[in-house]
């Protein structure tokens, strides 16, 4: 046998150099190596099958038996780009011992979680490409049985309760929704949510019903199908990332003292990119006399000159679908009539407008109907509309909306509904005080809520 040594070997022209000739294999010693070659997506089988947990080296195939129990075959840590890593199922028993494939700190496919192979005498060759992707199948005998393994979100912040395999995160003031762990799809990684923002106070001295606060809702599609409201229909639940998401819960907006004070709106709730609007305040002896927009609109007042108060406009800021409707307006006196305050807007129905009969005492407008969930497991309404308010004992005063909402009142010295706290409810109108006695005052919103669900198992 003849031996040439040599540093280098090259052509003196022509791009093509050839070792051997036709039917010569060119093979390297044992313990030699190659560079500059680059690999075309082959590995070298290694024939001893493995029946432990093991982690793999680049450039090489494995047969991994399953046949007494579950194996993890990991890839190779800190891996460089071209490297390539091959797994098959030996003894054809993957579908009852499954073989899972170890990310060993890199994605796979873009995703950071292990791949489990479960179908008998599947394979496949994993190929790193960057950060990004990591580890990419580029031969599979089955790539429909090379699954993720389902990696499902960890999270903590507010009053924590569980429904099945879903838990449920209730913010009934301000907290930090805190995600420690993202998961994937095939397990979670998107939350379903409520957001009710605080509903406003009602107007005095026959004074419109204060609007609810804005509702807003996700479709429940990512977290068991409970039962969501109508506003959550096709609504998309929401991608977290690892961090902290400040929640806002907005408090319910005070209601109109007569004279002086003219009350206020509600308060906005916040969840992520998610902002619910507070409820807009009901109309009443100070002016503004028309009932206010916000969420849902607030009453407007039952005016004494004979002019009829509108009602504040519902779904401002507008957003798709509406987060509440329009408050109704108030019936102005008419001769010897008497005035009534017009209904708040809530997050399903409008506001009933005020009516100047029966004679004396009119009759308040009652709130418009909230929206009624299951995201926390037990059937809810919320962001109902407060009721607008009569004149006189003989009057009938507008009942609050289903959701929270409170109920008008009528005569003197009186003062409307308070809205129920954490339904976002708005606040009733205060009655009139028949030219003669104490002012009335509108009754306050109630604050808001935020609900964040999800699977975590």
């Amino acid at each position: 046998m003849s031996k040439i040594e040599v540093d280098a070997i090259d052509k003196q022209s022509g791009s093509t150099l050839t070792l051997g000739g036709s039917g010569t294999a060119v093979t390297l010693a044992c313990g030699a190596t190659q560079t500059g070659f680059g690999r075309s997506g082959s590995v070298n089988w290694d024939t001893t099958p493995k029946t432990a947990t093991f982690t793999g080296v680049s450039g090489n195939g494995y047969f991994v038996n399953t046949t007494s129990g579950v194996v993890t075959a990991n890839l190779p840590a800190s891996p460089s780009a071209g490297d390539i890593m091959a797994v098959v199922d030996y003894a054809g028993t993957a579908d009852t011992n499954n073989i899972t494939v170890g990310r060993n700190g890199s994605n796979i496919n873009g995703a950071a979680s292990d791949q489990t192979i479960s179908k008998e005498n599947s394979g496949a060759t994993f190929v790193y490409v960057d950060g990004t992707q990591g580890w990419k199948f580029t031969e599979t005998s089955n790539v429909s049985d090379i699954e993720l393994q389902p990696i499902f979100i960890a999270a903590t912040g507010g009053t924590e309760t569980t429904c099945g395999n879903f838990k449920i995160h209730t913010f009934t003031g301000p907290g930090t929704f805190c995600v420690s762990t993202v998961g994937n799809p095939i397990g979670s990684n998107t939350v379903d949510y409520l957001v009710v923002a605080g509903g406003a106070g009602g107007g005095a001295e026959e004074g419109g019903g204060g609007g609810a606060g804005g509702y807003r809702e996700s479709s429940g599609a990512a977290s068991g199908a409970y039962s969501a409201s109508p506003l959550g229909a096709c609504v998309s639940a929401l991608p977290v990332s690892t961090q902290g998401y400040t929640i806002t819960v907005g408090s319910g907006g005070a209601g109109q003292v007569a004279p002086g004070s003219p009350g206020s709106n509600g308060n906005n709730s916040i969840f992520s990119t998610i902002t619910s609007a507070g409820g807009g305040r009901g109309g009443g002896q100070d002016a503004p006399l028309a009932g206010q927009p916000g969420g849902s609109g607030g009453g407007g007042h039952g005016d004494g000159s004979g002019t009829p108060q509108a009602g504040g406009t519902g779904n401002v800021p507008s957003i798709s679908p509406e987060q509440g409707k329009d408050g109704g307006t108030g019936a102005g006196r008419t001769g010897t009539t008497n005035e009534a305050g017009g209904g708040g807007g809530g997050a399903t129905a409008v506001g009933a407008n005020g009516s100047t009969s029966p004679n004396p005492g009119g009759t308040g407008g009652p709130g418009g109907a909230g929206a009624t969930s299951s995201i926390n497991g037990t059937p809810t309404a919320r962001a109902g509309g407060g009721g607008g308010a009569a004149t006189t004992p003989a009057g009938v005063i507008g009942s609050g909306g289903a959701g929270g909402g409170g109920d008008g009142t009528k005569s003197n010295p009186s003062t409307g509904g308070a809205g129920t706290t954490n339904t976002g409810g708005g606040g009733g109108g205060g009655g009139g005080n028949g030219g003669a006695g104490p002012a009335s005052k509108g009754g306050a919103g109630g604050s808001g809520i935020v609900i964040i669900r999800y699977k975590f198992q």
